[in-house]
């Protein structure tokens, strides 16, 4: 049965893919006519590899359950290699600890070549954009939680670790510290570090990243994604929504001045989304962006962000102090499911959306009508 639309403006929903019934999809990437699905977990599955040549009937080509006692839920690609991570899932024993690579120069049929060891818990999410690094954030042995690390990918088949990254600072009673991802422009990364905000790291050498600069600001708490705009001097941070249902905590996206990166400084947020989604169960607030990667969709001005039980919204950044929404798309509840749970998002070069829902919805492909797409392509980056 195909999915429904619960609410919608300048977004339509084209195609759909239940994952083999495995529908609880987390980060997703496309790859010539393949799309790499990594999975959350709760289905056992760990990687979905799907046809996309036709967006509206995503045809499912291969899955790979995730090892016992873990999850592979991120997947990245660029040069040909697919990076998946393997970390352990809700306290498995036994589990999997590191990272997978994969040869796709065939992007339908890709081919183990080689595995990183991270050891500890494991490693939770992967930047590859090319190039000789690749950066995560693990869980190494001696560590209850995540750090970050940049991993030297010179040979593909034998990743090794090159650096590291631990925030030097105890944490307040209550507060927790632990690394998500970085998102790099040119010699400076902006790292999100949950209740500790975001890191900027000086990156002009790989192998010796230094801290220049910490923000947090009051609405606080488990910052997840924070995407450079260069062009503008801008970085755009999520929070991510970790409590279910009414009374959860205020999550919002940040936008952050870093014209002088040593001194970053909040301008403005995104609106939350109109509605009563607060009021409804699960999660509602942001998760990820779309991250503006080579061969996508590139703006430094409309954002693409998943809202949980808000579904997809986007927003225009024209005046950084005050973001406007301009588009969105809300499905209806998948079956058996108390609200939508929309995770990760990935926007194609010519404005096709992918997103996915990370319980049971699947993978939805979206459209932008007439107006939205215009807006698209006069704030795209050439």
């Amino acid at each position: 049965m195909s999915p429904r639309t619960e609410s919608a403006h300048g977004l339509r929903l084209v195609g759909h893919s239940d994952l083999g019934g495995c529908g609880d999809g987390m980060q997703v990437l496309r790859h010539g006519d393949a799309l790499y699905v990594g999975h959350f977990g709760i289905s056992g599955m760990g990687t979905s590899i799907l046809e996309v040549a036709d967006p509206t009937r995503p045809r499912l080509v291969d899955q790979w359950p995730s090892p016992p006692g873990s999850h592979t839920h991120k997947v990245q690609v660029a040069e040909d290699l697919l990076l998946v991570n393997q970390e352990q899932f809700r306290g498995g024993d036994p589990f999997t600890a590191g990272m997978l690579v994969f040869d796709v120069s065939d992007p339908l049929e890709p081919r183990r070549i080689g595995r990183f060891d991270s050891g500890g818990a494991g490693v939770h999410r992967i930047v590859w954009t090319g190039g000789r690094y690749a950066h995560a954030s693990v869980t190494p042995e001696g560590f209850t939680d995540r750090i970050w690390i940049v991993i030297d990918m010179r040979d593909p088949e034998r990743p090794v670790e090159a650096a590291r990254y631990v925030l030097d600072e105890p944490e307040p009673e209550g507060a927790r510290y632990a690394a998500h991802h970085a998102l790099v422009d040119g010699d400076v990364a902006y790292l999100g570090y949950c209740d500790a905000g975001m890191v900027v790291l000086d990156v002009a050498d790989f192998s010796r990243p230094r801290e220049v600069a910490r923000l947090t600001w009051n609405a606080g708490g488990e910052t997840h994604t924070c995407l450079p705009l260069p062009g503008r001097s801008l970085v755009v941070a999520t929070d991510e929504q970790l409590v279910d249902g009414p009374g959860a905590p205020a999550r919002l996206v940040h936008v952050i001045d870093v014209a002088d990166p040593s001194r970053p400084r909040v301008v403005g947020a995104c609106p939350e989304p109109e509605g009563d989604f607060r009021d409804r169960p699960l999660r509602f607030g942001p998760h990820n962006l779309h991250e503006n990667r080579e061969g996508s969709y590139r703006s430094e001005r409309v954002v693409f962000v998943t809202y949980f039980n808000a579904g997809v919204r986007v927003y225009d950044l024209e005046d950084p102090e005050q973001p406007v929404e301009v588009a969105h798309w809300v499905p209806a509840s998948p079956a058996g499911q108390a609200a939508p749970q929309v995770n990760d998002i990935y926007v194609e070069e010519s404005g096709l959306v992918w997103a996915t829902d990370r319980i049971g919805g699947g993978l939805y492909a979206l459209e932008p009508d007439a107006e939205l797409a215009s807006l698209m392509r006069e704030a795209a980056v050439a």
